[in-house]
């Protein structure tokens, strides 16, 4: 028969593994969190010269067709010779990379933020949350390692995944999905909880970070859905395929155009012509299809009913198409943030055509379907799907509307390719 003693003793044991976790899981969130806040910080003010102040100086419309072209072409430019200059050529190919991977040399970071922040503060449409983790990954396993020899360096790989999704999204919850899917299939000592225990002191001490600087907030101003019937049901049932078809289309036709400006072989020759080429999907799509698009997210969903449907398709395939461009010809930038705003585009399509549909459900479930196309994390696609809800109602609708969207993406090709340039699935 056990002992009192022997009864306790395994619970014991991962405590005094798990305590000392605490210090660097804090300083790990923290500097992820100061990190992505810094990057946004100089993207935000050279963003503010670039479209405001050097416009009205040359007293030129800051949207004006012509003065996109031209922003977006420097930026080309710019990014291009950062690329071609930098130590590591900052970073890897970003179409092969996705949210996280093995941590990149420490002298690489200097490039990568660069490139990233131009491209950011330039109008391309591509998110910071890509180079800004692995970014983080680098600093923290390089340190880290540095710090405790003995520690793997998988250990500060996940707290810097979880703590830069903490500061971007302002709550650690993004971060416990996103590190639950992948620990799924990683075998490893200790429950799940334990595995998860200091990744989601990371992720908590990022997220807090972030609310006590900035305050974030993914909610959209949606009307919110506080009784749900069954057409609502039918509805999100609908509305997120038809959005995960919607982002097929993108996986499908990367590859392509990825081996297109590869041919061009010269990051100088590449982004330039790819900035360009944005800067004529700006002419063409307007302001809303430039930048990282979670500002022009809310622009749009705040204006339902001033757009028809023809300009709301305009909106959604112009984004589609820019951030195709953006991350095939070399910018350095994540797609989740332009991902949003082409689901919300199309959600508002749907919402236009058949009025009856709630915009809440229009809007959340075609982000879903989008998000599960572009990313394949089906926990992050529902999770930001249910924010831009801002509806506790939506999340039965938006848990049995991933089902049918999984079914559509699961197996096809991913917004991500393989060192062949093939497209993962």
């Amino acid at each position: 028969m056990a002992t009192d003693h022997d009864a306790t003793a395994p619970a014991e044991a991962p405590v005094r593994l798990l305590l000392p976790q605490i210090l660097p899981a804090l300083v790990v969130g923290v500097g992820s969190a100061l990190l992505f806040l810094g990057i946004s910080k100089i993207a935000e003010e050279l963003q503010g010269v670039l479209w405001e102040t050097l416009p009205d100086a040359l007293d030129i419309g800051a949207y004006s067709s012509l003065w996109m072209i031209t922003v977006l072409t420097a930026t080309g430019v710019a990014v291009g010779l950062v690329v071609w200059k930098a130590y590591g050529h900052a970073g890897p190919d970003p179409a092969s990379e996705g949210l996280g991977g093995p941590p990149v040399a420490p002298g690489v970071v200097p490039g990568l933020l660069l490139a990233s922040t131009l491209a950011l503060a330039g109008g391309v449409s591509l998110g910071p949350e890509q180079p800004t983790i692995a970014s983080a990954i680098a600093l923290a396993a390089w340190l880290g390692l540095r710090a405790a020899p003995n520690v793997p360096g998988a250990f500060w790989v996940s707290l810097a995944v979880a703590g830069t999704f903490g500061a971007l999204f302002g709550t650690p919850v993004a971060a416990a999905l996103v590190l639950s899917e992948a620990l799924t299939g990683q075998p490893g000592p200790g429950s799940l909880w334990d595995r998860l225990f200091a990744p989601l002191v990371a992720a908590g001490a990022g997220a807090m970070t972030t609310q006590l600087v900035s305050s974030p907030s993914f909610a959209m101003g949606l009307p919110p859905l506080t009784d749900p019937g069954w057409q609502d049901l039918l509805a999100a049932l609908v509305v997120a395929p038809l959005g995960a078809l919607f982002g097929l289309l993108g996986c499908y036709a990367f590859p392509h155009l990825h081996r297109a400006f590869g041919r061009l072989r010269h990051p100088m020759a590449m982004l330039p012509l790819g900035g360009l080429v944005l800067g004529l999907l700006g002419a063409l799509g307007g302001h809303l299809t430039l930048f990282k698009g979670l500002h022009e997210t809310q622009e749009l969903v705040g204006s339902i009913g001033a757009f028809s449907s023809g300009e709301l398709a305009r909106l959604a395939a112009v984004k589609l198409v820019a951030l195709l461009v953006a991350a095939a010809c070399g910018f350095r930038g994540g797609r989740v943030f332009p991902a949003v705003f082409i689901g919300a585009a199309f959600g508002l399509i749907a919402q236009a055509l058949v009025p009856e549909i709630h915009p809440a459900v229009a809007v959340s479930a075609a982000v879903l379907g989008v998000l599960m196309a572009t990313t394949r994390q089906g926990w992050v696609s529902l999770f930001i799907a249910a924010v831009i809800a801002d509806s506790p109602a939506m999340l039965t609708l938006l848990c049995l509307a991933s089902l049918p969207a999984w079914l559509v993406v699961t197996g096809r090709p991913q917004l991500e390719l393989d060192h062949r340039g093939e497209a993962l699935r």
